[in-house]
């Protein structure tokens, strides 16, 4: 048994739906909570021509604005509004609640990790990169 502390997390895959009514979606980001340690965080892809691929004929400006919006409450950046003020926990909820959008989440998934900020990069390999 390791002696490194195990960290219990919370994590989503962030989704591109370009066409609501059909339901098809692009994996492009992960969102992760560890309470414990009070981390949050987010990583999606950013490059324009990634995004366009993913989802063709949707407005990748308005996409990018979107990613940038949620990247700012991860952060608690002021800027972001209200909800950016409220504790990680309810910033997380907020940002994987069920929406109807071009912009969604997976359900909420559980998993343990010694370091959550190589956990993350490595749920975004595994999710988002390789698919």
């Amino acid at each position: 048994m390791s002696d490194r502390l195990r960290i219990a997390y919370d994590f989503a895959i962030l989704r591109v739906v370009p066409r609501v009514h059909l339901g098809a979606f692009a994996n492009i980001g992960v969102v992760m909570h560890a309470r414990t340690v009070e981390f949050l965080a987010l990583r999606t892809i950013t490059e324009r021509a990634s995004l366009t691929a993913l989802a063709p004929g949707l407005d990748v400006d308005l996409l990018s604005r979107y990613l940038q919006s949620c990247a700012a409450i991860c952060a608690g950046d002021e800027s972001a509004g209200p909800v950016a003020l409220a504790p990680p926990s309810e910033r997380f909820h907020w940002l994987t609640a069920p929406r109807s959008d071009v912009l969604q989440s997976s359900p909420v998934h559980e998993g343990v990790c010694e370091d959550p900020a190589v956990e993350l990069n490595a749920l975004f390999d595994a999710y988002v990169r390789s698919s």
